[in-house]
């Protein structure tokens, strides 16, 4: 792609990011949400294969349709009380949009399109998709947080994370496996958000931090769950990096990952929900049952090798130079739990 049509569609997709984020005003934050899907629409099509046109045809049905979903929630918002501010909602609109966002964010039960569409898109893409694309219908339930309805986002939160981890367990593609990783962590989101903004805003980050350290170096290397082990002597280091990012995307102490579950448990216990707690709890375990596959095959076997030369590793460096740091952050920020909560 050309570097400055692809600096203006970078430009326009961080801009509308920002509109969404920044606005009060429905019509202001429903202009931002389409600008924000046209502008991700030419890079999922970039590819020119008829799986990106497949994935590019579907998504932007969806983000369509839950865009329109929330246009019509906010008429009717404006009907009812007489303004636009997106804070001040009735329940009807609210529920609306609250459906709508579920739609834009894959949670389940609305969750088909998201598996799919990252499976036909590169894994750069699949990575803006997965986070980037989140932060602006996320920053509207948000602002919208309370008049929420608290036990419907608690039941999506179980859903998502139990959908997550069970769709998950007959999947090969590492695009899929991560998609269905995606929609377990929505899962977590969600009940984060029902009890508390600044947890929300936490979690967010370390789901960030953690899937942007796991895609990255999966990015270079793999396709399937095959091809995890044959990524050994291009870089040692790299897949041994990449396995710990991949426990920690599965929430497992002592790692990064495992912040923003504890916190969350300890919300849901300390508000009654321990029964709901102990459910969502054991939700998680299917999810970290298929990243402990991911790390056996790529650590624990050894794969056909194709190649004659033992160190391959010394003439290939590919990844970026902050994926060291990111990686670190991934894995090791358990300490700070109490500063990040605090600041959070």
């Amino acid at each position: 792609m050309n570097p400055l049509i692809w600096f203006t569609l970078m430009t326009s997709l961080v801009a509308s990011t920002i509109i969404t984020m920044s606005s009060s005003h429905w019509l202001l934050a429903w202009l931002g949400l389409e600008l924000n899907t046209l502008s991700i629409l030419p890079m999922i099509i970039k590819s020119h294969h008829p799986r990106a046109t497949e994935a590019t045809t579907k998504y932007f049905l969806v983000q369509a349709t839950a865009a329109t979903m929330i246009l019509l929630a906010s008429i009717t918002n404006a009907w009812q009380t007489g303004q636009w501010s997106i804070p001040h909602m009735t329940p009807t609109p609210t529920l609306l949009a609250t459906t709508a966002i579920m739609l834009k964010l894959g949670t389940a039960p609305m969750h088909l399109w998201y598996p799919q569409v990252l499976q036909g898109v590169t894994m750069n893409t699949a990575l803006m998709i997965s986070t980037w694309q989140k932060i602006a219908p996320l920053t509207l339930l948000y602002m919208m947080h309370h008049t929420l309805n608290q036990p419907m986002l608690l039941t999506l939160g179980l859903t998502s994370a139990l959908i997550g981890g069970l769709a998950g367990l007959n999947q090969t593609q590492t695009r899929t496996i991560l998609a269905f990783s995606s929609i377990a962590h929505m899962g977590w989101l969600l009940t984060a958000i029902a009890l508390s903004p600044s947890l929300t805003t936490l979690t967010m980050i370390v789901y960030i931090t953690t899937t942007v350290a796991t895609f990255m170096p999966t990015a270079t290397m793999t396709k399937t769950i095959t091809d995890m082990g044959t990524t050994w002597p291009t870089s040692p280091p790299t897949l041994a990096a990449t396995m710990m990012t991949l426990m920690s995307l599965g929430g497992l102490p002592p790692l990064t990952g495992f912040m923003p579950k504890w916190l969350i448990l300890k919300e849901l216990s300390s508000t009654g929900l321990t029964p709901f707690a102990m459910m969502i709890l054991l939700a998680s375990l299917p999810s970290l049952f298929f990243y402990v596959r991911l790390t056996y095959l790529a650590i624990l076997t050894t794969p056909p090798s194709t190649t004659n030369i033992e160190h391959k590793w010394r003439f290939k460096a590919t990844q970026p130079p902050h994926m060291a740091l990111t990686i670190t952050a991934a894995a090791l920020m358990l300490p700070l739990t109490a500063t990040l909560y605090t600041a959070t």
